[in-house]
């Protein structure tokens, strides 16, 4: 995966009734402790910003960790400014309270019949995903209607493309569907390895579904089908995503968890592991043997593994600030997996396999690795590439 997860863009295709990217599913705002600029960032004095912290003093050190955590203590905290006001006034400012929370259960009520509006499209959808399943299989020929479409498309996309001929095609599977698209989405071709491409040619549909109106949580389902293979006894792996019941401040669901599918591996067939061979001496008799043991490894089916959200932080139960900062990239990478599959490869299969999503892939990524700068440069000079 890019070490920057790209979390919501302006998406350029055509847009779902109801998107659900990750800056509007905010992991972060369950999982970080409230925190403030650092004085480093944006007021620190200019002949500073070369001092090197790596060359403070411990004592320097000290002083610097006790000041950031007083500052940390105070945010949220009362300033006594509204206890201050007359008591009128502050009945006023507790109305206004009482008005969001109005406004509050209107933007839950409204984001909760967005995702029903979502579901009637994807049953509007289910025969059209069928009639792919079953030209990707081999199960059905391709008719010259459609055929014709395609063509069609091709030509709006690139004018000196050469139509093939439109009349009626015999069954044809296509090899290796969904591998190829799911390897040309930009995250994903950095996790799956070799050893996962094996598997995942016998991944034949990949579907979504949402979990039903009365469940506890709402959320999604995208299901993972394979034939028989020689790597797990699963017909179906499934990862299912939950939101919060409530939307989040920003008014957008807020993503909960993650549960997946424990996969039944064959003999020595586990791609999430590795096997070594170690050799032992018995320190009585000295005799050797040899033992295998088995490892972690990379691999994409520990997608079906999602990191577990830590419990409410404690005072006396703290998790570490890199433990806590390991944990939130896990999470934001699968829940973006999870977006992109739901949003973009489901949805737009043809184009990660034939290549074409790339080109908007790429293109959100570039703009990503930008930062927004003044006019001219601190030289006063306009850069020379455009």
């Amino acid at each position: 995966m890019s070490s920057n997860v790209p979390i919501a863009h302006g998406d350029i295709t055509a847009p779902t009734p109801q998107n659900t990217p990750l800056t509007h599913a905010p992991i972060a705002a369950g999982l970080s402790r409230p925190t403030v600029p650092d004085i480093s960032e944006d007021n620190e004095p200019a002949e500073d910003e070369n001092e090197d912290p790596a060359q403070m003093t411990g004592a320097q050190a000290a002083m610097l960790g006790l000041v950031q955590g007083r500052l940390a203590d105070l945010v949220g905290k009362s300033s006594g400014y509204i206890e201050s006001l007359p008591l009128d006034v502050r009945k006023s400012v507790e109305a206004l309270k009482g008005v969001q929370v109005k406004q509050n259960e209107l933007q839950n009520q409204y984001k909760r019949e967005c995702l029903e509006l979502e579901k009637k499209y994807l049953e509007l959808q289910k025969p059209l995903y069928e009639r792919r399943n079953a030209i990707i299989s081999g199960s059905a020929q391709a008719t010259a209607e459609e055929i014709e479409a395609g063509s069609q498309a091709s030509l709006k996309d690139d004018p000196l493309y050469t139509p093939l001929p439109s009349d009626e095609a015999t069954p044809a599977a296509i090899p290796e569907f969904w591998l190829t698209a799911l390897r040309n989405h930009v995250g994903l071709s950095e996790i799956i390895t070799e050893r996962d491409a094996g598997a995942l040619k016998n991944l034949i549909d990949i579907r979504l579904s949402y979990l039903p109106s009365d469940s506890p949580k709402p959320g999604f389902k995208i299901s993972f089908i394979f034939s028989p293979n020689d790597y797990f006894e699963n017909e179906v792996l499934d990862k299912t995503y939950l939101y919060q019941e409530e939307v989040g401040y920003t008014g957008d669901f807020v993503y909960d968890r993650a549960i997946g599918t424990e996969i039944k591996w064959k003999e020595e067939k586990d791609l999430t592991k590795e096997f070594e061979i170690k050799k032992q001496r018995n320190k009585n008799t000295n005799r050797t043997r040899l033992v295998r043991k088995a490892r972690p490894t990379d691999s994409f089916f520990n997608f079906f593994s999602p990191p577990v959200p830590p419990p409410e932080v404690t005072d006396d139960d703290e998790m570490d600030d890199e433990e806590l900062e390991e944990l939130e990239e896990k999470l934001e990478m699968d829940y973006q997996i999870g977006e992109d599959l739901k949003e973009k490869i489901i949805p737009r299969a043809i184009d990660y396999f034939t290549g074409k999503a790339l080109e908007y892939d790429v293109m959100e990524e570039d703009d990503d690795d930008f930062d927004e700068l003044d006019d001219d440069d601190e030289d006063g000079q306009f850069d020379d590439e455009v």
